[in-house]
């Protein structure tokens, strides 16, 4: 009787979407939280400090869990992920939203800078997707959405193991795709171009220790990156719900303006470069 009226209690709408959704403290996290709850969805909102997310429970009462989870540590997120789907009855969107940026030339990053930015860009949302896999598995459909960024495809100067670590996460999604469309599991990367989010703040950004003879270099390039325009983040959620609402979804999809041309000049270069070098390449088969 009692895990019936849990049950009850506890049941969706088939018209309603239930996302577990971490980094729901700032950023685009914070943004696609509230605004998922606000066209009526449910949603399990994770963060490492319980505080900073406090207040959705006031605003968007039952529609809203919130649960502490920090992506580094594979307990928590197991147990975020059990607590999320025990709490709703299922879930449709995973969206693995977590990470930071590192600010450091490569000669400069150390082994632990470097570990530490993996450990939560790559190996945490590796850590939600083994968590949530068996129970999509069982559902039979679910979508995990991933933000990674625009640099998944380039990478920069100053930021070149924040470039890795989302080049990492892209190949890992891309790969997962392939191996869960057999389960009616859709997988989509979501690449952001510069918005005017808090990422540049001191909780969304380390930096490794200098070494002068790069500060001119870098000082520029930081300059470069404060001149860009940025995109409004508020105008972002209506792209993420036509994904997520679609039946096809894409597997990749940029936010903003600006990653498609930069990324279409990219590749262009690398084909010219490979045409050029054909023969070479063609002589080393044997």
């Amino acid at each position: 009787m009692t895990d019936q009226k849990e049950n009850t209690a506890n049941a969706v709408s088939n018209t309603e979407k239930v996302w577990f959704i971490s980094g729901s403290s700032r950023g685009f996290g914070r943004i696609w939280t509230e605004a998922a709850l606000q066209r009526g969805d449910k949603v399990a909102a994770t963060a490492r400090k319980l505080e900073s997310i406090a207040d959705l429970k006031g605003k968007y009462g039952e529609n809203v869990l919130t649960l502490r989870m920090d992506v580094t540590q594979p307990d928590q997120v197991q147990s975020a992920v059990k607590a999320a789907h025990d709490h709703f009855g299922r879930l449709d969107v995973v969206f693995n939203n977590a990470g930071y940026s590192l600010v450091g030339m490569i000669e400069e990053a150390s082994a632990d800078d470097i570990r530490a930015l993996y450990e939560t860009n790559v190996l945490g949302p590796v850590s939600v997707i083994q968590a949530a896999l068996p129970i999509l598995r069982k559902q039979g459909k679910g979508h995990i959405v991933g933000t990674s960024s625009g640099v998944g495809h380039l990478a920069y100067p100053v930021i070149g193991y924040y470039c890795s670590s989302k080049w990492a996460f892209e190949a890992i999604h891309e790969s997962l795709a392939a191996e869960v469309k057999q389960f009616g599991i859709d997988v989509t990367i979501i690449e952001p171009g510069a918005y005017a989010t808090e990422f540049g703040s001191q909780d969304s950004i380390k930096f490794a220790q200098s070494i002068d003879w790069y500060n001119d270099f870098k000082g520029q390039f930081v300059e470069g990156l404060r001149k860009m325009e940025q995109g409004d983040p508020k105008a972002t959620p209506e792209a993420i719900f036509e994904v997520v609402d679609a039946e096809q979804p894409p597997l990749r999809l940029f936010l903003g303006s600006h990653n498609l041309p930069e990324i279409r000049e990219a590749y262009a270069q690398r084909l010219k470069t490979w045409e050029e070098w054909e023969a070479v390449s063609n002589a080393a088969q044997g």
